[in-house]
């Protein structure tokens, strides 16, 4: 917020000097790139392609979808916060965006100086899963059965410092259970390991989890959500569920570099909050197991403060080793 003010007063100052032209007159006048900074495939990047569709046709203008994987995200990330403020370098993050900075030991930029928020258009809550051999399924049954029986039941999730792992590790500190969290390298072979009984509990993200819930394969046990989902009803959030402070998501967010000119990021704001109405766009997010959110940039940037004080005391209070 305090970000968004300064931009308003330079924008002030500017009219004020010599009533310049807009920053965001004939914006955007050539193709714009979106950089996704993980593999072809996933939320992040279809997430990406979305917008890119959406805004190509309400902008007149090409948007293209770059990804550039590597290092949980930094490295598409830095590209961007060293990129030029002009609009035409945008960001599509993960959660990664507000974990990293506590995960890293050399913090490869800064959430809150480096980046503006444009909005945070969807987020998919991650959701605690067992095997159907696991004689559990309420989250108090599960807790029970995890105390009792110290080092059976080991617990996989989608690799270091993603939200589900940390929605793991914050679910062990609340219940002090003593059970082995395993870290997979992403979604698809932490939830498979589960769909096999090898680690027969899971925290999984919504997208990864939902079509094996749905076809039986696993049990969803509780959402890390507020409310239930639409695609599985059925499945009680954590809170429902009698516990507090459970609650985790990996987010889709679209940021710019620092300085963008604010008319730019009030533009994009504004056809993304309508993209991400559309009804097509909203059954793709439901397919995804997205919740679309579509926020304003204000929202988005107390949203990143809250992530990033959450993320960093379980880093700390878990003892997870930061990566050098």
């Amino acid at each position: 917020m305090r970000a968004r003010a300064k931009y308003f007063l330079a924008a002030a100052v500017v009219a004020a000097i010599g009533g310049a032209r807009p920053a965001a007159a004939g914006y955007p006048d050539h193709p714009v790139k979106i950089i996704a900074p993980f593999t072809a495939g996933g939320p992040t990047d279809l997430t990406a392609r979305l917008l890119a569709d959406k805004l190509s046709q309400s902008l007149k203008q090409q948007f293209y979808v770059e990804d550039r994987p590597g290092a949980g995200g930094n490295i598409g990330m830095l590209q961007v916060a060293r990129s030029a403020p002009d609009g035409y370098t945008l960001l599509v993050a993960s959660s990664s965006y507000v974990v990293n900075p506590s995960l890293y030991a050399n913090k490869p930029y800064d959430p809150f100086k480096d980046f503006m928020p444009v909005s945070l258009a969807a987020a998919a809550p991650n959701i605690l899963v067992v095997h159907p051999s696991v004689p559990a399924r309420t989250v108090k049954e599960l807790v029970a059965l995890l105390q009792a029986n110290a080092g059976k039941y080991a617990i996989a999730n989608s690799g270091l410092g993603t939200t589900p792992q940390l929605a793991a590790e914050l679910f062990k500190l609340t219940f002090k259970y003593d059970q082995p969290s395993v870290p997979y390298a992403g979604g698809a072979p932490a939830i498979q390991a589960t769909v096999a009984g090898q680690t027969p509990v899971g925290f999984a993200n919504m997208t990864t989890a939902q079509p094996h819930i749905v076809s039986g394969t696993l049990r969803g046990i509780a959402l890390t959500a507020l409310k239930r989902s639409a695609v599985l009803p059925d499945v009680p959030t954590m809170l429902e569920s009698g516990v507090e402070g459970q609650e985790s998501e990996t987010m889709q967010g679209v940021l710019v570099p620092a300085a963008t000119p604010i008319e730019i990021v009030d533009l994009l704001n504004r056809e993304i909050v309508k993209a991400m109405q559309l009804p097509d766009v909203k059954a793709k997010c439901a397919e995804l197991g997205l919740d679309v959110v579509a926020s304003t940039p204000t929202e988005f940037e107390a949203y990143i403060k809250k992530e990033v004080d959450k993320w960093r005391r379980v880093i700390v209070d878990a003892k997870i080793p930061q990566i050098q």
